[in-house]
């Protein structure tokens, strides 16, 4: 997708600050961050919502959660706590359309969420 704005950022096009990175994943922090630590994790290839998820698609979710664990040990969030969100469609409150895990930590969660 041309003008999605997280593909470009797996092309380099656009600036991120990349925390981490697999074949099939990349992890980079929120411009928006809503809590100390929010990092967004994405598949490289564009999926636009959970709607648009294949059952050949499950491993790539696999790896994304991983990826996620990954980053809360990294940014030392891990034992504390964190919490991950994944939204879909504009009810949802998917602003990005394409599919991303938020990582958030570093501070008390509520619930709910809002």
């Amino acid at each position: 997708m041309a003008d999605c704005i997280f593909c470009r950022i797996v092309k380099g096009e656009l600036p991120a600050q990349i925390v981490y990175e697999t074949e099939s994943v990349i992890a980079f922090r929120d411009l928006h961050a809503q809590a100390p630590t929010h990092v967004l994790v994405i598949p490289r290839r564009h999926i636009a919502t959970l709607n648009d998820l294949m059952p050949e698609d499950a491993s790539l979710m696999g790896e994304m959660v991983l990826a996620a664990q990954a980053v809360a040990h990294q940014e030392g969030i891990a034992d504390q706590g964190y919490r991950t969100i994944m939204n879909c469609n504009l009810a949802g409150g998917q602003t990005v359309y394409h599919i991303h895990l938020h990582v958030l930590g570093g501070r008390q969660m509520t619930w709910p969420p809002g």
